[in-house]
């Protein structure tokens, strides 16, 4: 009966210490006549451009428009059905948004090494944007990793805690 509460104990210690993974992104406001929120999908590739873990996706109900998401639809996304693999949730408005994907069981699953965190941005009637931060997991210290997009994306940040 001792066993139970020591092995508890342990997974409630390894659940404390598990790294954070958290993904700021700016959705810009543009200013043009007819306005829709862009489809995101968030994914880890490793070096050779490959799919190591696929994270979220924030699209409406019309999934017509998910082939927009050009790189996520051939990586991954014509694989899947709904429920998407990851965090999935509404279009977000033009603003700064947060989401943790360290809870995923992806990410308790992805082995060391060197990856890159990709962010793709679809909008109807609008353009298209990849950014990409390379990282290395599991993070040794904390760490703050940026890129700016141009047009669909502004900032986006991923902060990395061991």
């Amino acid at each position: 009966m001792r066993l139970i509460p020591i092995v508890m104990l342990s997974a409630l210690a390894f659940a404390a210490e598990a790294a954070q993974f958290q993904v700021e992104v700016e959705v810009p406001r543009l200013r043009v006549a007819e306005y829709h929120a862009p489809y995101v999908a968030f994914w880890i590739e490793t070096p050779e451009n490959t799919v190591a873990a696929p994270l979220g996706l924030w699209y409406d109900d019309q999934e017509k428009w998910l082939k927009d998401l050009r790189q996520w639809w051939r990586r991954t996304g014509r694989s899947q059905s709904a429920p998407y693999d990851g965090l999935t949730g509404a279009t977000r408005s033009p603003g700064q948004h947060s989401v943790d994907f360290s809870e995923l069981p992806a990410m308790a699953e992805l082995p060391a090494g060197d990856y890159q965190l990709v962010v793709e941005a679809a909008r109807e009637v609008g353009g298209r944007e990849v950014v990409r931060i390379p990282f290395q997991w599991p993070p040794a210290s904390a760490q703050q990793l940026r890129a700016e997009g141009t047009e669909e994306l502004h900032d986006v940040t991923l902060t990395l805690t061991p």
